[in-house]
């Protein structure tokens, strides 16, 4: 539980050490004002909030709310018909009691939804180290690039690879098998020309059941995948980009002008932008869209839905996240992975 004034980045260190994902947000006599999670944190982000904001300008103030004579099953059918994962329990006072969660309830065993990592990149800009070595089997720290990728993902429950090869296909399918050695499925797509970060999905065997995950086989984060398809799942969306914040500081004075008259001069501004971090949540129907065999980009796809008003969306990453694309990246990772990861 945490006060209104409480500030988001704290709320969030508190949502992240509690298993049940959530921070209350209750006044003087623990009555519930309203409820944060990580959904509700990322939203206001993207609204231009700053982690120091007090966290009832990101709080869900109207939240749904069950009773202690409310029975599992009930709490449950209200879960389901409203989508959340996680209910307060409240006395008639409006006190908290404690909070059901969805995973409590249901304690699912595995997820059945897809992972797609695409891994066949040529690493042109980390030459010579992948003259004899794809990019995605580097090490970082003790294990290879493409290994703590489907480590994060299992550890939430996700079991179902493929794994999209071209450069050296060889070499990554005799280290990663069939993923019979992590007790998971992994299947691979064989690109006999590169097909670009979305054009390997049309060698999908067959079109998922459920949304599907896609990530760059070179990137580095500690991104909670439960929470990322839980946003996807929330907002109905036929896409999911994952966005990074990026911070560009012009090194000049900027200076505003009304034709030829000086109207002021910002000394050094600093430009804030959302960049794409090359990690995906998909709808099923989207597979259509692809062309099959040919070099088709992420991007591409997106701007194609949103071009046909279909529902994309953005989810702002705040985890640690490093895409492995320079000497100066592999470094970098080297020196930061047993504190992030280890």
């Amino acid at each position: 539980m945490v006060s209104p004034e409480t500030p988001i980045i704290r709320t969030l260190e508190i949502i992240d050490a509690s298993a049940r994902q959530i921070a209350l947000v209750v006044d003087h006599a623990e009555r519930l004002l309203g409820t944060v999670t990580d959904g509700d944190v990322r939203r206001g982000l993207l609204r231009g909030k700053s982690l120091n904001d007090p966290v009832s300008q990101v709080m869900n103030a109207y939240p749904t709310v069950a009773s202690p004579y409310d029975s599992k099953e009930n709490i449950l059918a209200l879960m389901k018909l409203k989508q959340l994962q996680q209910i307060p329990v409240v006395d008639e006072d409006g006190r908290v009691l404690h909070v059901e969660t969805l995973g409590e309830l249901l304690r699912p065993s595995k997820k059945e939804n897809a992972v797609v990592l695409m891994a066949g990149g040529l690493g042109t800009r980390l030459r010579p180290l992948t003259h004899e070595c794809p990019k995605p089997l580097l090490k970082v720290g003790d294990r290879p690039i493409l290994e703590t990728i489907l480590l994060n993902f299992i550890d939430h429950g996700f079991y179902r690879f493929y794994i999209s090869v071209h450069y050296k296909a060889e070499m990554i399918k005799s280290y990663f098998g069939d993923g019979s050695r992590w007790n998971v499925e992994i299947h691979y797509l064989h690109e006999d020309d590169s097909l670009g970060t979305a054009g390997a999905l049309s060698l999908l065997p067959e079109t998922p059941s459920s949304p599907f995950f896609v990530m760059n086989g070179d990137l580095l984060t500690k991104v909670n995948f439960e929470q990322l398809l839980d946003f996807h799942l929330a907002h109905k969306a036929k896409a999911t980009m994952c966005v990074r914040k990026y911070d560009h500081q012009v090194p000049y004075g900027v200076v505003k002008l009304n034709r030829h008259e000086l109207l002021g001069i910002e000394e050094k501004p600093v430009q804030r932008f959302f960049v794409n971090a090359g990690i995906y949540v998909l709808d099923p129907s989207v597979i259509p869209l692809i062309p099959r065999n040919s070099y088709y980009d992420m991007p591409s796809l997106f701007d194609l839905l949103v071009k046909q008003q279909e529902r994309a969306i953005a989810f702002p990453i705040r985890e640690y996240w490093l895409d492995i694309g320079r000497f100066a990246d592999f470094e970098r990772a080297n020196l930061e992975f047993a504190e992030v990861f280890g």
